[in-house]
């Protein structure tokens, strides 16, 4: 496995830079749910809305990816219904600590590898799944992410970490 130091650009929320970013990730996450969504059961599979909060956090920093965190699923579910209202508790609740997951982890181990992002999509997955359960009741619908959406984990580890190296070039 290898490791990469990250360049961080840890931006603060009177900077303009920290909105334009956090805007460039949120269209991301707009464009990338809505080609899973193409495929049939795309967006529970592949947990596209969590993907550039994921890397916008971890290279920008928490306050750029609670932005995007928070934008993304709120814009989706404005525009096009997706995520239903009904979930978006549990979505924007994954989210957000996925960006200070994220955000944490680059700030505190200063480079990028895959175990590093493993163990940022896992707390926030398990703390998440907690969370879902205490909201909904229902252990099953809590789990559904460890049930369906493991190739979007995956995808969240090796394409953020795919993205990240590609960043860090840059």
């Amino acid at each position: 496995m290898q490791t990469e130091s990250v360049k961080l650009y840890v931006t603060d929320y009177r900077e303009a830079k920290t909105y334009w970013v956090a805007a460039l990730f949120v269209l991301g996450n707009i464009a990338l749910p809505q080609l899973c969504h193409l495929i049939p059961a795309g967006g529970v599979t592949w947990l596209p809305i969590y993907f550039f909060t994921l890397v916008g956090a971890y290279k920008y920093g928490w306050k750029v990816g609670l932005l995007t965190a928070v934008g993304s699923p709120l814009i989706n579910s404005m525009l096009f219904g997706m995520p239903a209202v009904a979930v978006l508790p549990a979505i924007l609740l994954k989210s957000v600590l996925l960006a200070i997951a994220a955000g944490c982890a680059a700030s505190y181990f200063k480079r990028v590898s895959m175990v590093l992002l493993v163990c940022v999509v896992l707390s926030y997955q398990i703390l998440g799944t907690l969370g879902e359960w205490a909201m909904t009741g229902s252990l099953q619908i809590a789990l559904q992410d460890f049930r369906i959406g493991l190739p979007g984990m995956i995808l969240q580890v090796v394409g953020g970490w795919a993205v990240l190296r590609y960043l860090l070039r840059k």
